[in-house]
């Protein structure tokens, strides 16, 4: 397995890839320091689940998290950051990410952090929760976060379509439309297809 690690501080790199190796022993640790070469080894090497940081050079923070999540929608892509702020937190998950591993956690924290990303799972720190516990409106649903192909699977959803239908229109193997619907109802904050359905709709998609 493959793991991209993109950070612009060798200590933070080697930190995480310690951390990484530990739940993962036999993944192979692809390194980057800018946004530049993460956008590299991602299209020569294909990882299976690429670790970001916000900060580093040519990122742009969350922006440049959307524009990795459009040109690579099969990477599973989490951000490991200093970050604490609740509202960056959840926009990042908005924005297609399975996780946020603050890099302020204990090792233990992140190890089980990590495990359960590389489970497939979706990461979201204490802090994200912070309004919520305080009584704050959770996060609206938000499509933009969606690339254009999971735009594509989510109106063939939206128009009753099963699995091997969706792949046989739109070119893909049914691996890939779960994968699609897995981000879709990761990103519009829906527990099932039903779900994700009600949430487009509600949110003026159009199938």
């Amino acid at each position: 397995m493959k793991v991209l690690i993109a950070d612009d501080h060798p200590m933070v790199r080697d930190a995480l890839k310690r951390t990484l190796l530990l739940v993962a022993p036999d993944a192979h640790v692809l390194e980057a320091a800018d946004y530049a070469s993460a956008l590299h080894l991602l299209q020569t090497e294909s990882p299976q689940l690429a670790l970001l940081d916000l900060h580093m050079p040519g990122m742009n923070r969350v922006d440049g998290l959307r524009r990795l999540r459009l040109l690579f929608p099969q990477v599973p892509m989490a951000v490991a950051s200093g970050e604490d702020d609740p509202v960056v937190i959840r926009a990042t998950l908005s924005a297609g990410a399975v996780g946020f591993l603050p890099k302020s956690e204990a090792p233990e924290v992140l190890q089980q952090a990590l495990r359960l990303v590389l489970g497939g799972g979706t990461y979201m720190p204490a802090q994200a929760l912070a309004d919520l516990r305080h009584g704050a409106p959770p996060p609206r649903p938000d499509a933009s976060g969606l690339t254009p192909r999971q735009l594509d699977v989510l109106r063939c959803l939206m128009r009753g379509q099963p699995n091997k239908l969706i792949a046989r229109e739109l070119g893909l193997t049914e691996g890939t439309v779960k994968i699609h619907i897995a981000a879709i109802l990761r990103v519009l904050q829906a527990r099932n297809r039903t779900e994700a359905v009600v949430v487009a709709r509600n949110l003026g998609l159009q199938a």
